[in-house]
């Protein structure tokens, strides 16, 4: 029987242990937190996101990091595959707009719930306030702990890690470690790092790291104007000189200090390498089920039968009544212009203002605030069907700490679900482990 490690108790550490013992390992759960599924509990606005209910080829389109790499992982462990066993465990599971899938209740806590039951179940010994300082690694003879690597300047296996030291000092041995420490995003949680600190320790390369899923700093000092406003069936876009990155259509909302909302916090994961280049510029189409020109049919509508009005008091029923002194203003008609008194090139110029209201994306927003953390461990030096290190055997590593990300909409979650059994389920006793442990 294979004694597994697993450090980190949220979504990929929970799955990672459960399946490992259900491959017949002995396994000890391992979380720096007070309890399990901490960052899980606040996901989805507390609701829990549990994954999309769309087909797998659906899912990996909304990879935006390393979506080959996970291929293997989603086909092995699917979102049918989640939502099954959370049913079969006495969770009920509803599917809402764009496919996402949430528990009937509304309650994170009963996803965490669950799946504490089934590890619990399952004869997982869960250590929580256990934190992990290092990996314990033996290294070849003469190493030293250096990278060995052949002509062709590719890494070999170094080592064999054989188990954890903790924050206590207390020495934890095993056959098989799994790190789903978690990132950087929502430190608060417990997600500090401690993942990439054990991998760097390891050899492993480390992408560049940032904030994802994540609101956006705007330059215009109106965006605070707006701040609590949220906008439905609009298409946000992207650009940056004469390319568009990213587009969208959904739900975003305007805050203190620029914009967030689901079609935006998408887009951050788009866009956030670029814009460390220098600003981007942010479009709202405010009525894009219309076409420019049957949108100027429904000014003239209104127009006509407003025609007494000042220009202020005459777009109620176009738009969001805080949305209106900036449009108003945006404009360059005067507020008191009288609508029957509007040219048609001012007009025509409300019409550009409506199909294309822009501001200027400076920044994203930091970690605290973040959904996710883009970047992590290189998968060049992770067997993508195992998760298991191509560095040092018998250390695999799955979730947010891994380089792979995705949209929002339950599509991160189930990453974590499909990493997370890679690695537990790769981690039962093979037959000649088997035969040697009879043996012995």
């Amino acid at each position: 029987m294979n004694r597994v490690i697993v450090a980190g108790g949220g979504a990929a550490g929970m799955m990672a242990a459960l399946a490992a013992a259900k491959k017949g390992c002995q396994v000890l759960l391992l979380e720096k937190n007070e309890k399990l599924g901490k960052k899980l509990y606040i996901t989805g606005k507390g609701r829990c996101n549990v994954t999309n209910d769309a087909d797998v080829e659906t899912l990996l389109a909304n990879v935006v990091t390393n979506r080959k790499f996970l291929y293997s992982a989603f086909y092995g462990f699917t979102n049918r595959d989640m939502m099954e066993l959370l049913e079969s465990a006495g969770l009920k599971l509803k599917t809402e707009r764009g496919g996402r899938v949430f528990p009937a209740s509304d309650k994170s806590s009963d996803v965490i719930r669950t799946l504490q039951r089934e590890l619990e179940a399952s004869h997982v010994e869960i250590r929580l306030n256990c934190a992990v300082r290092s990996l314990l690694v033996q290294w070849p003879e003469g190493s030293g702990g250096e990278i060995i690597a052949d002509k062709k300047k590719e890494k070999k296996p170094r080592g064999i890690c054989t188990g954890v030291e903790l924050e206590n000092g207390q020495v934890c041995h095993a056959d098989r470690v799994i790190v789903a420490c978690g990132g950087l995003s929502y430190p608060s949680t417990g997600s500090t790092g401690d993942g990439y600190r054990f991998a760097r320790a390891c050899g492993h390369q480390v992408t560049e790291l940032s904030p994802a899923l994540v609101p956006f700093c705007a330059a215009e000092p109106w965006a605070a104007q707006l701040q609590g406003l949220s906008l439905k069936n609009v298409e946000v876009s992207i650009s940056q000189g004469k390319r568009t990155y990213y587009k969208e259509f959904g739900e975003m909302l305007f805050t203190h200090f620029g914009v967030s909302g689901p079609a935006v916090l998408s887009g951050s994961s788009v866009v956030a390498k670029q814009l460390k280049k220098g600003p981007m510029i942010l479009s709202i189409d405010l009525k894009p089920a219309l076409t420019r020109e049957q949108l100027d049919q429904r000014l003239l509508r209104d127009f006509n039968e407003f025609r007494n009005r000042q220009f202020k008091n005459a777009l109620g029923q176009l738009l969001p009544s805080k949305l209106i002194p900036v449009i108003v203003e945006r404009s360059g008609i005067h507020p008191d212009c009288q609508i029957n008194a509007i040219s048609r090139e001012e007009r025509e110029r409300l019409l550009d203002l409506l199909k294309h209201f822009t501001l200027t994306l400076t920044g994203l927003r930091d970690y605290r605030e973040a959904i996710i953390t883009q970047g992590g461990i290189s998968v060049k030096e992770i067997d993508p069907s195992t998760m298991e290190s191509k560095l040092v055997e018998h250390l695999y590593f799955a979730g947010e700490v891994l380089d792979v990300d995705a949209m929002t909409g339950g599509y991160n979650l189930q990453i974590a679900w499909s990493t997370g059994y890679a690695a537990g389920n790769s981690c039962g006793e093979t037959e000649a482990e088997a035969e040697q442990g009879m043996q012995r």
